[in-house]
């Protein structure tokens, strides 16, 4: 079979996305404070998302009937962010890769609540599936016990990454994505500036070289460059052949927390993600994708 370069691409982004919480993990158990990590990094992503739009589009402009879509999207980044970078700072980066697999099924569970989507009896099925997962996931990294906070906020994390996606679905049919991407940032990194302005007047940066490439990583790779790729991709070959790349990231983040890291799962662990990723198999494939938003 032929590989082609919107595979590679499709690839590179999955791969970029799978690295990240390991990335994470290793900058703030090497003197990054979460908070001042968080609101660095997302000052950094939103400039370089500025720059890119305006060179793109030349305009930011958006109606005033969005502004409410607008204000719920950066409200799920910044809980999100908080979710995600307390996670991985209180439990593993393979545990939260896990977690965060279940976040297609909180789409479809979110849609179906808001009656953007009927789901159908396998779509429950799968949903069953995760949960039982994610229970077996827990149980085996001591969720039950020692690290239920981080776990717990794992979970959170999938669920305010559901609820952002479902959030920019009327704006993904009126504004590119990058538009989309360089307005949420910016209104979500706000309220993040504003509560971690504590840590990151406090921290201190004298951080080796592998630390600020971590750093820089995590800017330009899975925030920025990831949209970039994605999104482009998509436009070429549609949402259905890219949910299947999409799959292949909560396995490629645990091998990257397990070779990289140092860290191990549990046989709990272990079969708690198969039946995650199996649940997301299952509900991607019972219905098509959306169509791919005009740019």
């Amino acid at each position: 079979m032929r590989v082609r370069a919107v595979d590679l691409m499709l690839l590179g982004t999955v791969l970029l996305w799978a690295l990240n919480a390991t990335v994470t993990r290793y900058v703030l158990t090497h003197g990054f404070q979460p908070l001042a990590y968080a609101t660095i990094r997302y000052a950094a992503a939103t400039l370089l998302f500025w720059l890119f739009t305006w060179s793109r589009e030349s305009s930011f402009r958006f109606a005033r009937r969005d502004v409410r879509y607008i204000a719920i999207a950066a409200g799920m980044i910044f809980v999100n962010q908080i979710c995600f970078i307390y996670s991985v700072d209180k439990t593993s980066a393979a545990t939260v890769t896990l977690f965060l697999g279940t976040t297609p099924i909180f789409i479809g569970v979110i849609a179906s609540a808001i009656g953007l989507e009927r789901m159908v009896q396998s779509f429950w099925a799968a949903t069953c599936v995760s949960l039982v997962g994610v229970a077996f996931v827990a149980s085996g990294s001591g969720g039950f016990s020692g690290n239920v906070y981080g776990d717990g906020l794992a979970v959170s994390a999938a669920a305010t990454w559901a609820m952002y996606s479902v959030a920019i679905t009327p704006l993904m049919r009126r504004y590119s994505p990058f538009r989309i991407s360089a307005i949420v940032l910016a209104a979500g990194w706000v309220p993040i500036a504003a509560v971690g302005i504590n840590q990151t007047t406090s921290q201190t940066f004298r951080f080796g070289v592998l630390m600020w490439l971590c750093f820089g990583f995590a800017v330009v790779g899975p925030l920025f460059l990831t949209n970039i790729l994605w999104f482009t991709s998509i436009s070429k070959v549609g949402p259905s052949r890219a949910s299947l790349f999409s799959n292949m990231q909560p396995a490629f983040g645990v091998l990257f927390a397990l070779v990289l890291l140092g860290e191990h799962l549990t046989r709990w662990e272990i079969l708690g993600g198969a039946l995650i990723l199996a649940a997301v198999v299952l509900e991607r494939s019972r219905r098509p994708a959306p169509e791919p938003p005009a740019d």
